[in-house]
C-alpha cells in the first residue's frame, strides 16, 4: 500500500507529512511525498533550479519520518490540484494526505483553494491534516470513527472503515448524528427529531449486522441543536481518524465534501479522511 502526501515547504506540509507517517505505521504502507511545482518549466536550466530546491525541501520532509520507507518526487503541472491527483495516480496511491492553508487556531482544519479543489474531484480518498498535528507525539493511529448517514454508499463507507480498523488493528467506532438544523422543515421539532432518532438507530443496527466478530466496535448516536454541537460532545482523542462519505452530488468514484462533513471540520481537531462516491 502507498500513501501521497501532497508537501509544501511550510507548516501545512509537516502536518502532512506527520499524519502520512501515522497512517503508513498503522497501515504498514508506504509513503510518496510529493511537491508539485506550477507550470510546466521548458527552460531547463530555471527547471534544474527549481528541482534542486525542491529536493532540499524534501529531504527535510522525509527526515520527519524517519522510520517510514518513503519516495520523494518532484513534478511540474500547470494546476496544483490535479497534478497531485495525476502523481498519487501515476504512483498508485490509494489516498492523498494534505495539510491546512494555516493562519488557523492549533488543532483546526483551515482548507486552502488546493485542498478545497480536491475535495470536489479527487478519485481517491483525501485525508485532512489539523493545524499542529507535527507536533503530536502520537506516531500511530488508536481509533477510527465512521459517520454513516443516509447515503446510497453508507454500506461502502462502513466496509472501507470496518477494512481499515482491521488492518490497523485499532478499535471501530460508528457514529450517527442528529442536529436540530439538519431535520426536515415542514413537520414539528418533536415529530422530526424523534422520526431523525429512530432511523439513526435503525441505520446502525444495520450496520452491526455487517461487522465481523473479531473486531472492536462502540456505537454512539449524538444529537445536538447544530451539527457542530453534536460533534462536539463526543469525546475526541491524539490518534484518533474520522471518516466521512461524499455528498449525493458527487461524480461516481468522486469526492465532492457535503455540508455536513464541512460543518464538522470547522470544530474537530483530529484528521479527517473524506472517501470518493462509491469507494471500495
Amino acid at each position: 500500500m502507498r500513501i501521497f502526501v501532497a508537501y509544501l515547504a511550510n507548516d501545512g506540509g509537516a502536518d502532512a507529512v506527520c499524519l502520512g507517517g501515522r497512517l503508513a505505521r498503522s497501515l504498514r504502507a508506504e509513503l510518496d511525498i510529493g511537491l508539485i511545482a506550477p507550470g510546466e518549466q521548458r527552460d531547463e536550466a530555471l527547471a534544474e533550479v527549481v528541482r534542486e530546491q525542491a529536493a532540499d525541501w524534501l529531504d527535510d520532509a522525509q527526515a520527519l519520518v524517519p522510520d517510514v520507507p518513503s519516495e520523494a518526487h518532484v513534478a511540474f503541472h500547470d494546476s496544483i490540484a490535479p497534478g497531485i491527483i495525476t502523481e498519487a495516480q501515476r504512483v498508485g496511491a490509494s489516498a492523498i494526505v494534505v495539510g491546512g492553508s494555516g493562519g488557523g487556531m492549533v488543532g483546526s482544519h483551515s482548507l486552502g483553494s488546493v485542498v478545497n479543489d480536491l475535495l470536489r474531484a479527487s478519485p481517491l480518498p483525501v485525508v485532512l491534516a489539523p493545524q499542529g498535528l507535527r507536533n503530536s507525539p502520537v506516531d500511530r493511529m488508536t481509533q477510527i470513527t465512521c459517520a454513516l448517514g443516509t447515503r446510497p454508499n453508507a454500506a461502502v463507507l462502513l466496509d472501507f472503515a470496518i477494512a481499515s480498523a482491521q488492518a490497523a488493528h485499532v478499535p471501530l467506532r460508528l457514529i450517527s448524528l442528529v442536529a436540530l438544523d439538519q431535520l426536515p422543515t415542514g413537520e414539528p421539532v418533536p415529530d422530526a427529531q424523534e422520526r431523525a432518532m429512530a432511523h439513526a438507530h435503525q441505520v446502525l443496527h444495520t450496520a452491526r449486522e455487517r461487522l465481523p466478530k473479531d473486531i472492536e466496535v462502540n456505537i454512539a448516536i449524538v444529537h445536538g441543536p447544530t451539527v457542530e454541537d453534536a460533534v462536539e460532545r463526543l469525546d475526541w482523542h491524539d490518534g484518533d481518524l474520522l471518516l466521512v462519505g461524499s455528498s449525493r452530488l458527487a461524480a461516481p468514484q468522486r469526492i465532492f465534501l457535503g455540508s455536513t462533513a464541512a460543518k464538522m471540520l470547522r470544530v474537530l481537531s483530529v484528521p479527517v479522511a473524506v472517501l470518493p462516491s462509491g469507494t471500495d
